[in-house]
């Protein structure tokens, strides 16, 4: 996960130094904005505003360490929609307190600020209603377990739900551990329910809410300046032949050579996951079978890149489809293994 941090004052750069080593095994950058002493935190080019835009598109969270006031004004313009946005939390300077701000749930932020002030020793400031009345939050339970939210808008009232005391059914296609929450009820049908499917389409419930796991990655390799329209065609058409929902995608996968190439970066724009992109060293050392191929070796000292950057980022080599060829475009499927829990 990727962390950054600005401080607005010398307490604050302090407080900074502290979080990097709380959140140590994160990637986590610290910057400031003050005419006092940096302690040697490198100093923001340019406005705030300039960096906070970056931020919001590039890393997974941002934390402002001072006002809360400063936090929302250079928040503001660029928050859009809690599926999309980046964890946001703002502490003071003296690390009393950790307050979460924005995507408490899908971008656990609440989770994040909990983290900060268990490690800071601060007190952790969460409003979501779910969180303070202990109740059982859904899309904390699928961002936790990898899984995609088919509608916000049926989220939030199964939200709404819980906090009334009124029905949920919840049916899985696949095991769930540990004990249902409170506010859930197991079900097959009824009005209103949680549905856990590979299949996005399943209504076992009047108004189901499904829950997609995201448990396919995929390895992608394409030549120089491909089309990024006939990218997307050739992976999901064989995403189709596989009778794999595109809901299902987790990662975009590929050599760090591609860290730049259009066509692999809208792929995983438009399937709404990241994109990960590995060297030929961290995937020349992975152990198993992978197709290979001399050209490529020649081209990139890896023997096959598709296959190899899927397993990476899957954590394994079970391959639904293994590399496959067409028009300078190569594609490998890997399933990563997801077992949800109740936590």
């Amino acid at each position: 996960m990727r962390v950054d941090v600005v401080a607005f004052s010398t307490n604050g750069c302090a407080t900074a130094l502290s979080l990097r080593d709380v959140l140590s095994g994160e990637d986590v950058r610290l910057h400031c904005k003050t005419s006092s002493d940096t302690l040697g935190i490198d100093m923001i080019e340019g406005s705030v505003r300039e960096w906070t835009c970056r931020a919001f598109s590039e890393c997974d969270a941002i934390v402002f360490i001072g006002a809360t006031g400063i936090a929302v004004r250079h928040i503001a313009p660029f928050v859009r929609s809690k599926d999309t946005d980046p964890a946001v939390v703002c502490m003071d300077e003296l690390g009393r307190w950790a307050i979460a701000l924005l995507s408490g749930h899908i971008g656990g932020c609440n989770l994040l600020t909990q983290r900060i002030a268990d490690g800071m020793g601060a007190e952790a400031i969460v409003t979501t209603a779910t969180d303070l009345n202990g109740k059982f939050s859904v899309d904390t339970f699928a961002v936790r377990n990898g899984m995609r939210i088919s509608s916000l808008k049926i989220a939030k009232d199964v939200s709404a739900r819980v906090l009334d005391g009124r029905f949920v059914g919840f049916h899985s296609d696949i095991p769930v551990d540990g004990d249902l929450p409170d506010g859930i009820t197991p079900a097959e049908s009824g009005e209103f329910g949680v549905c856990v499917s590979s299949d996005p389409g399943k209504r076992p419930f009047e108004s189901t809410l499904n829950l997609v796991p995201m448990d396919i990655v995929l390895g992608v390799g394409c030549r120089r300046g491909t089309d990024p329209e006939k990218l997307r065609r050739f992976v999901t058409g064989h995403l189709d032949s596989l009778g794999v929902a595109p809901e299902r995608v987790c990662t975009v996968a590929s050599i760090d050579l591609k860290s730049d190439e259009e066509a692999i970066l809208r792929l995983a724009r438009d399937l709404r996951v990241p994109s990960r992109f590995y060297s030929s060293e961290e995937l020349n050392s992975l152990e198993g079978e992978f197709t290979t191929s001399q050209f490529v070796r020649q081209v990139t000292d890896v023997d096959c890149v598709c296959e190899r950057s899927a397993a990476m980022a899957a954590g394994g080599n079970d391959f639904l489809l293994r590399k496959t060829a067409e028009d300078g475009m190569t594609v490998a499927v890997c399933l990563r293994q997801i077992s949800p829990r109740f936590v």
